[in-house]
């Protein structure tokens, strides 16, 4: 199989076929973001990439049961190359039990409640989405290129044709004078889109991104790390999201949280009060990315 660069994908499409539908991102305006930077966006021809899968069901030699669309903008293809894609995935891998992908919201509003059933029906299970957070001002600082009310209405599109959502937002991004801020309208986002499934992310600061440059400057405050989990503590005290599972074990975080909201949202905010009180976070050497 043809992989162009380094290629992304969330932990838990770990054991998954990653097919590279696209090159890169298609916005790639993002201040703290590394991914991507090397690659000018494109769609990869269809015929390539039905050459690889063709190549991944011939050397593979287990059951591929799981499919992740890469690079960053899969859902910016076009409706007759994605079921095209999507069709032969489960023709060559009669095991796959799901696809998913990477996706912008701009991307979910530009597709018809019908084009998403029609993707949901020919097996497009979830879209990975990074809300990253809930404030206008915090995307604009970010250059995210969406709002929040977009994202949301993005989520309810997809829920309503049936394709699952795993929503991501990241903890410290509106630095410290933004924390609350971030952390209150976040959760108003999530309490309007109610995703399937939450990610809490911390902000890394990645050498020779935008926003890095900014905090070398002092132009922005990064949080501490008890700031952090104090974002994410008030962050859980404001969101009304019943049913979203939610889970902060990515390697950037200093508090590994996992339950399903409502129902777990007092224990969390619990366990992350007794981490404020006695600093008791996940070791640097543990953090690493």
């Amino acid at each position: 199989m043809i992989y162009e660069g380094d290629v992304y994908r969330p932990p838990s499409e770990a054991d998954s076929l990653i097919l590279q539908l696209t090159i890169g991102c298609a916005r790639n305006r993002c201040t703290f973001c590394t991914m991507y930077k090397d690659k000018a966006f494109r769609v990869r021809p269809i015929p390539e990439v039905l050459a690889d899968l063709e190549e991944a069901a011939r050397e593979i030699p287990y059951p591929i049961r799981k499919v992740f669309l890469a690079d960053g903008d899969a859902l910016i293809v076009k409706i007759p190359d994605l079921l095209t894609v999507l069709d032969r995935v489960f023709q060559l891998f009669p095991a796959c039990r799901r696809v998913t992908t990477y996706g912008c919201a701009l991307d979910v509003l530009g597709k018809s409640h019908e084009e998403l059933c029609t993707l949901r029906a020919h097996g497009l299970e979830m879209v990975y989405l990074g809300a990253e957070t809930g404030s206008d001002r915090i995307l604009t600082q970010i250059k995210k290129g969406v709002t929040a009310a977009e994202t949301a209405q993005a989520c309810q599109k997809l829920r309503a044709a049936g394709i699952k959502t795993s929503m991501t937002l990241i903890t410290g991004i509106g630095g410290v004078p933004r924390m609350e801020e971030n952390a209150v309208e976040s959760a108003r986002l999530v309490t309007a889109a109610r995703p399937e499934y939450l990610g809490l992310l911390t902000l890394t600061m990645n050498a020779g991104t935008e926003l890095t440059r900014d905090c070398l400057a002092g132009r922005f405050q990064a949080l501490s790390p008890l700031q952090i989990l104090e974002e994410q503590k008030i962050f859980l005290e404001h969101v009304d999201s019943e049913g979203t599972v939610l889970r902060s074990n990515h390697i950037s975080n200093y508090v590994a949280l996992a339950g399903t909201l409502n129902r777990d949202r007092l224990p969390m905010i619990e366990q992350l009060a007794r981490a404020i009180a006695r600093g008791n976070l996940r070791p640097k050497q543990y953090r690493g990315l």
